[in-house]
């Protein structure tokens, strides 16, 4: 195994000047699935008991080839109707939101425009204005513990943060991996404005490596985890561990009624080290996960399905495991955060120091992944959709693997297609 699976190696020069911020590169392209995900389930998949229920509420009955599943808008999501974007892409680097950052790696978008970024290694969580990039710390997250992988990951805004002011926290502390919600009191004093940490769930598996730590809330309002397997690979197979899995529970931590298994926050399964979590258009859930030596993935997520690992990495076709959507050899990739806009997935890439789309039609890739900004900010860390063709692209040059030169880390804004 690889430590790290991000790789502690130096890199070159970046490129930034080479071809303009909006040039896409050209390079070896990602292998792409050509079948659509319905044709892909296999036997074993599905959990007893009947249906469990999507993000979006919809039960997800027995798969069958080519039918596709019932997506939110009523049509079948893998129909040969579905038509996707434009097979070539563009990127438009459009200006710097915030600079001088340390170990950012989650990110929230405030009402208004501001947003929140948590450091990995300091533990705190600050603000940042739009327009001035002026940065303000509002508080720690006490019991982070960094080290090696671990620290304060994701972070999310709860979905009735205008009347609760709840901010939602992944981090690592000395004995596990946990969620806990603070609530964000403006009014206060700088760097004294989150509450007490409210624990939401503990217990997740800590590891010098593989911690996950992306939390987002769905479309239906409930929370979303992706978590690691720790280095411990046999963890990502067994149910009863919360390690190398999706999770989703209520805003409160408790398992959803319609999770594959009525007492258990555990979505999907098999996982190695899943970093990205995104939602298209018609609410189908989408995450990014570090492979080992040979193959990272996007994966489109099912309810109960079993994505491999350790038994299966990138497209091995072996009954009951679901295969990934597209893969990337691990030097053009190692994904960490995914956003969805205009049609297509976009996912960072820490050791390929690059932004990927991932243009879908559907469950389908409607072309071949295309790579943008190769070696221009170094290690890519976090994508965040701010509508329609607007994102933000968080670096990670400062988390002790990168190379920062002046002004690292940064969040960059972005106009894509």
């Amino acid at each position: 195994m690889r430590y790290g699976r991000a790789g502690f190696v130096g890199r070159g020069a970046r490129r930034r000047g080479a071809g303009g911020p909006g040039v896409r590169r050209p390079g070896v392209l990602a292998a792409v699935a050509l079948a659509g995900c319905g044709a892909l389930l296999a036997g074993g998949c599905s959990p007893a008991g009947g249906p469990v229920a999507r993000p979006d509420g919809s039960a997800a009955g027995a798969a069958s080839g080519g039918s596709g599943s019932p997506g939110a808008s009523g049509t079948a999501s893998g129909s040969p109707e579905a038509v996707g974007p434009p097979a070539r892409g563009s990127v438009a680097v459009t200006g710097e939101f915030a600079k001088g950052l340390e170990s950012p790696w989650g990110v929230a978008p405030l009402p208004g425009g501001d947003v929140l970024v948590a450091s990995r290694d300091k533990g705190t969580i600050s603000r940042i204005a739009a327009g001035s990039g002026a940065v303000t710390r509002i508080g720690s997250v006490p019991g982070v513990a960094p080290g090696g992988e671990g620290g304060l990951l994701g972070i999310a805004l709860s979905p009735s943060f205008a009347s609760d002011r709840l901010v939602y926290a992944y981090f690592t502390t000395e004995s596990d991996n946990r969620i806990a919600r603070m609530r964000y009191d403006e009014k206060r004093t700088a760097g004294e404005q989150l509450g007490a940490p409210d624990t939401v769930l503990r217990g997740i598996p800590k590891g010098l490596i593989h911690n996950g730590g992306r939390i987002a809330f769905g479309p239906d309002k409930m929370l979303y985890a992706g978590t690691g397997e720790t280095g411990e690979k046999g963890l990502a197979q067994d149910k009863r561990s919360l390690a190398g899995k999706i999770l989703r529970m209520t805003p409160d931590g408790e398992p959803v009624h319609g999770n594959p298994e009525a007492d258990s926050v555990v979505y999907s399964y098999g996982h190695r080290n899943v970093q990205g979590l995104a939602w298209d258009k018609d609410k189908r859930l989408w995450a990014a996960e570090f492979g080992q030596n040979t193959w990272d993935e996007l994966n489109l997520i099912e309810p109960g399905a079993n994505y491999g690992w350790p038994e299966a990495e990138g497209k091995a076709g072996k009954p009951g495991f679901r295969d990934p959507v597209a893969v990337w050899r691990t030097d053009e990739a190692s994904p960490s955060g995914i956003a969805w806009a205009e049609g297509s997935v976009w996912m960072a890439g820490l050791k390929g120091e690059r932004l990927w789309r991932i243009p879908l039609a559907g469950e389908k890739p409607a072309a071949e992944p295309e790579s943008f900004l190769e070696g221009r900010y170094g290690r890519l860390r976090t994508v965040v959709s701010l509508g329609g063709d607007k994102l933000l692209l968080v670096t990670s040059e400062t988390d002790g693997r990168g190379s920062p030169e002046a002004g690292d880390d940064r969040i960059l804004t972005l106009t894509v297609r």
